[in-house]
């Protein structure tokens, strides 16, 4: 099973939010301090390791760069319950993109239809915040993220207009000191280049 984690102390507590599988939690498992999250189907779709840091070591805030010796471990703990590996995925899922241009939505007051540049590829986001223009470069989720909430960033419609990916308040990013206001962050041109991954 290929998987990603997120570990935010501060927002969540100590502990690990590692998603393999995309839909909801409709069921899960507990053996001590793994919580084993499954669909509806009875298919794994992700793991929640309470007291993590007793398990892991000291563990990084946002998207976990895992080592070798931590998957280690954490393979060993799934072993223990006869649960099957995981690998993880090197993927970046937080990339600096830069909107190359945006329009109001047709059917919503307060949304905004964005294209945005993320070096590799252009793709539109439905966006509600307030503070942004084209030309910000900016946090984008892309699909297949996981927020530090434990959201899984999927396409999606919002009033009828297609959306594949957020742009991302520093809240919404966990990140420590993020102001608690609606807002999305607007990075700095000459330390961000687009493309690049934002952990």
């Amino acid at each position: 099973m290929i998987f990603h984690g997120f570990y935010n102390y501060n927002y969540v507590g100590d502990i690990v939010l590692a998603r393999c599988g995309e839909g909801k939690t409709f069921d899960y498992d507990k053996y001590d301090d793994l919580v084993v999250l499954k669909d509806k189907k009875d298919s794994i779709i992700g793991f929640n390791l309470l007291n993590a840091s007793k398990y892991l070591g000291k563990i990084n805030d946002g998207l976990i760069n895992f080592s070798d010796s931590q998957i280690e471990i954490f393979n060993e703990l799934l072993a223990k319950y006869n649960l099957a590996p995981v690998v993880i995925d090197k993927t970046p899922r937080f990339i600096v993109g830069e909107i190359i241009s945006m329009s109001e939505h047709p059917d919503s007051d307060h949304l905004h239809v964005c294209q945005v540049d993320l070096k590799n590829e252009q793709t539109q986001i439905v966006c509600g915040a307030p503070n942004v223009e084209a030309g910000q470069r900016v946090v984008v989720a892309t699909v297949g993220a996981v927020m530090p909430s434990g959201l899984i960033i999927k396409p999606s419609k919002l009033r009828k207009i297609d959306s594949n990916g957020m742009i991302c308040s520093a809240r919404e990013l966990g990140l420590p000191n993020a102001p608690q206001v609606r807002g999305i962050l607007v990075l700095d041109k000459n330390k961000y280049n687009v493309g690049d991954s934002f952990f």
